[in-house]
Parts: structure tokens; sequence; C-alpha cells
């Protein structure tokens, strides 16, 4: 029998890394919340959670070392989760209250105010996955997952025109407007929604994460 999968969780102090510590401690991780920068390298799996601010979260992440540490685990094809304000600082910026804060830029797109009649958009919604995903396989389409934000990425532009390079997969949900849910690109994937909070859905969403490291 093969040992549990290493998984950190990245502590720069934004988001519930105790609930993402129980649910993949939950689907059989060895897990650990540190932000131990040879701890964070070298683990199997990088979990980089987030809530509030973006800007806050990027001057957290920054001084913790962590946008570092997440450029170096991808450039060298080390797999990298983000949740929530996790997802979205890998985008290239954030716009809140008419500020802009650059990201991580690990994809092209701008974080900006959902335009729905209810904001935050808060609790249960199902999502359109990507074909062929591998983070959404064994999850039925009328699965609901448990969101709470009020900033999101509404247009995707990346584009792969090299057919060498596989384009990622990009899974929309819908609230007010369509955004984007979640992606899986390479080693980098991310969701919009907590996994940690969707209960049996996102422990199968995690183990599909698990499964890959």
């Amino acid at each position: 029998m093969s040992a549990p999968k290493k998984v950190v969780v990245f502590d720069y102090g934004f988001g519930n890394v105790r609930s993402a510590e129980r649910a993949l401690a939950h689907v059989g991780a060895d897990v650990e919340i540190t932000g131990d920068y040879e701890k964070a390298m070298n683990a199997d799996g990088l979990l980089v959670p987030g809530v509030g601010a973006f800007a806050a979260c990027m001057q957290g992440l920054r001084a913790a070392r962590g946008d570092w540490i997440v450029g170096r685990r991808l450039s060298g094809g080390r797999p990298v989760m983000g949740i929530c304000v996790g997802m979205q600082i890998l985008f290239e910026r954030g716009i809140e209250h008419g500020v802009a804060t650059e990201g991580l830029d690990e994809w092209p797109g701008l974080v900006e105010p959902l335009k729905a009649d209810v904001v935050p958009h808060m609790g249960w919604n199902t999502v359109t996955p990507a074909e062929d995903s591998q983070l959404f396989a064994g999850l039925g389409a009328d699965t609901r997952y448990y969101f709470v934000h009020s900033y999101a990425v509404r247009e995707w532009s990346l584009e792969v025109t090299n057919p060498n390079i596989r384009a990622p997969k990009v899974t929309w949900a819908t609230h007010g407007e369509p955004f984007v849910a979640a992606v899986e690109n390479g080693p980098l994937w991310a969701t919009q929604f907590h996994p940690e909070k969707s209960g049996d859905a996102g422990a199968q969403l995690l183990t599909n994460w698990i499964g890959t490291l």
C-alpha cells in the first residue's frame, strides 16, 4: 500500500486552513498547515486557500514568500491548488472599489465585482464542468458546491494556439451572469467555490485532485 500523499495547506494568514486540513485528512492525505518554505516546496501538493479582499491576500502571500513558492513549484511541474480568493489571486489582477491590485498572473484575466441582483453569491450552486474534467470526475451535472464570494472572473481570455500544449479546462457557474468556477491547467488547479465546505461532493473533488499527485 502506497504512503499517503503529503499536502501542505499554505498558512499565510488568509483562509480557513483548519477546514481545509480536516477535509484533506478525511480523504486520506497526510496534511500539514504551515508557511514554511521548504515544506511548502517539497510537499506532493500545495493548497492555497484565501478569504477576504484580493489586495490583502496578495499582500499576505507576498510577505510569506508564497508568490515565489507558487511560481517555483509550477515551473517544476509541482501541483498547486487554489481555493476561493486563493484562485482569484492566480489571475492577472483584481479590482476592488475601483482599485487595481496585481495578482500572480499565472492566467490572464480580471477579478471584478459580480453583476447580480444578490451579492455576495452565498450558498449552493451547480457548475458546468469542462469536457473530460479530471477535477469533476464521478460528479453529476446536478451536483451542488458551496460558494461565498462577491468577485469573480467573468471572462476567460487565455488562448492556446500551439497544438502541442494542452488548453486549460475551464468550468463555469452562473449567478446573475456566467463566471469561472474552476480551472485545470497542468499542475495548477483552482476552484472559486469551497470544496472543504461542499460535503460529499467536495470530498470527491479533493480525492480527484490527490489522485493526480
